[in-house]
């Protein structure tokens, strides 16, 4: 049985989540209980050392962040659909990953975490960032329905969450007509699962 290690609020978990139901796979899930300090406890730092979540547990292997067990599940469970043998492809869906850890976490992410969890942060640069990102991806989605190739892959999967959970950053995500085409791409998805606070139309 796969166990995943999660908090039900974060980006990153959710990315996990929506994977497993889209790859159809059983899996249970185990609350971290992060404003109890759950995972700076023992237990938890064993799996992550880093003290953080998601983490899955699969076949006695563990797997800690988001964006290494995307790429675990996809090429264990995921076949070419998923894991594509291309060079090219993996190396874009690669980039992918890294905006989603980088630009996506510094901008839309951070924004969410202060205006939801009142985080302080500096919401000058974490604005900048999440227009810059936001543009960015919505002018790519303009020539192509999935971010890399010509179906969904795990780059979607990781670049999805915080950008549909942009309206509690405080961020109007509506002007963005490509992005809201990809959304509507991704939710007819078959496994697709929601989280509360995403975008609605």
């Amino acid at each position: 049985m796969i166990t995943l290690y999660d908090m039900s609020l974060s980006g990153n978990c959710h990315k996990v989540r929506l994977l497993l139901s889209l790859l159809a796979l059983d899996y249970q899930t185990k609350p971290v209980d992060l404003r109890g300090g759950e995972q700076r406890g023992p237990g938890h730092l064993q799996r992550n050392p880093f003290g953080q979540v998601p983490v899955l547990e699969d076949d006695g292997l563990i797997v800690r962040d988001s964006q290494a067990i995307l790429v675990y599940l996809a090429k264990r469970y995921g076949g070419e659909n998923w894991w594509p043998d291309d060079a090219y492809q993996l190396a874009q869906i690669a980039a992918w990953l890294s905006t989603a850890a980088n630009e996506i976490f510094h901008g839309p992410a951070k924004l969410r975490v202060h205006h939801k969890f009142g985080s302080l942060i500096d919401t000058a640069a974490a604005g900048q960032t999440a227009d810059k990102v936001l543009g960015i991806i919505d002018r790519h989605l303009q020539s192509q329905a999935w971010l890399v190739g010509n179906s969904v892959s795990i780059a979607d999967v990781a670049v999805y969450p915080y950008l549909a959970l942009a309206p509690e950053g405080d961020l109007d995500i509506g002007e963005y007509a490509n992005i809201i085409a990809w959304f509507q791409r991704i939710r007819a998805l078959p496994g697709y699962v929601a989280m509360p606070g995403m975008w609605q139309d």
